[in-house]
């Protein structure tokens, strides 16, 4: 696990293209602010993540970031976390924080999450 300071671990799904594609442009976009964030695919880390209080099914169906201080944030939480440390993307954290619009994108969230699931037949029961 390490010592990272001001860094952030994601846990992501690596067998998802649109996972990897969306972790490339954030790298991109965040130059060496990208430097500070560790990216674990939680492909085969069932014990790791349940060590974390992470259900793995949970991790495959919302992302997870844990914080410096070792706290993890999820579904929105952590995308607003990741997204207002590069300053390109910090209008867009800010918006999808707003109460008026957090509500309509976790629900679009999770139908998308679900469906990119249930056609790669990798849905959690």
């Amino acid at each position: 696990m390490g010592n990272r300071q001001e860094g952030l671990r994601v846990f992501y799904d690596g067998a998802c293209p649109s996972c990897v594609k969306d972790r490339r442009m954030y790298e991109r976009l965040a130059g060496r602010t990208g430097k500070t964030v560790e990216w674990v695919d939680i492909t085969g880390r069932d014990d790791e993540l349940r060590q974390l209080g992470i259900e793995p099914r949970d991790a495959l169906k919302e992302l997870h970031v844990e914080d410096a201080g070792g706290k993890i944030h999820r579904e929105l939480d952590a995308y607003i976390l990741l997204m207002s440390r590069v300053w390109l993307l910090k209008p867009l954290a800010w918006l999808i924080s707003l109460p008026v619009v957090r509500p309509a994108l976790a629900k679009l969230y999770h139908r998308m999450v679900s469906k990119r699931l249930e056609q790669s037949g990798r849905m959690p029961r």
